[in-house]
């Protein structure tokens, strides 16, 4: 009953409507997160006892490069759905996705940078970690140029498809790179959960940020594929009627 229930909303006019009942809640819980997360993190979180205030930069990075990897997930697993199952919402929400994928991995590689260059001392080094960073953002502008490269827009949807599926190997060489090779990087401290290696004063403002973040991605991820389920459904009775009604 509950998979039937699901899979009512792959199709797209059921989407459409969830998503435009959800999207104005899931605003108000990203601006309310991020106030939050942005006063724990900047102003009540203590200095670290070895960085000072420059630590503060991971209440950013850190979230923004959890979600490079998880969107990547999504991109890949939703554009191998479109593929195998020929779903068109699987097609839309890979689409959708990447943008906001390589935006939060452009931050990620940003923030990184300015946390690196008081730490190391440069703004970057060919680390494990920053370089398969790097690659996913350039798999993230491929899947993007691919979207961008074909008139028919199921055509480019499958293009950007199968190079999100071959690319997501580099997800779990970015997750245990750290692990795998000697790197500058810092290794794991939040996913400790046995004893993390952060001080719960820190850690509790993180965790908001990164709930903060999962919800601007769902937030502008329904946004977006709301205008594309429009540009696919433009000739359906459904939507001529939706605008009728305005």
């Amino acid at each position: 009953m509950t998979f039937s229930y699901l899979h009512r909303y792959a199709a797209l006019v059921h989407f459409f409507h969830l998503s435009r009942a959800v999207t104005p809640w899931l605003g108000a819980a990203t601006l309310l997160l991020f106030g939050l997360g942005l006063l724990g993190g900047l102003v009540l979180a203590p200095a670290d006892y070895q960085q000072g205030d420059s630590f503060r930069i991971i209440y950013v990075h850190v979230p923004a490069a959890w979600m490079s990897l998880f969107v990547y997930v999504v991109m890949a697993a939703s554009g191998a759905i479109g593929l195998v199952w020929k779903v068109k919402l699987g097609e839309i929400i890979c689409r959708c996705a990447a943008p906001l994928g390589a935006g939060y991995t452009a931050l990620a590689l940003a923030s990184g940078a300015l946390w690196g260059k008081p730490m190391w001392g440069t703004w970057w080094v060919w680390d494990a970690r920053l370089t398969s960073e790097l690659i996913l953002l350039l798999l993230y502008l491929g899947v993007l140029a691919l979207h961008g490269a074909f008139e028919e827009r199921r055509v480019a949807a499958r293009a950007g498809a199968i190079l999100a599926v071959i690319g997501v190997i580099n997800v779990p060489i970015i997750h245990y790179s750290v692990e795998w090779w000697s790197t500058l990087h810092q290794g794991p401290t939040v996913t400790k959960f046995e004893k993390p290696s952060i001080h719960i004063d820190m850690l509790i403002p993180l965790m908001v940020m990164f709930a903060a973040i999962m919800c601007h991605f769902a937030w502008g991820l329904l946004l977006r594929a709301r205008g594309e389920i429009l540009h696919y459904e433009r000739n359906a009775s459904w939507v001529r009627d939706l605008h009728g009604r305005r």
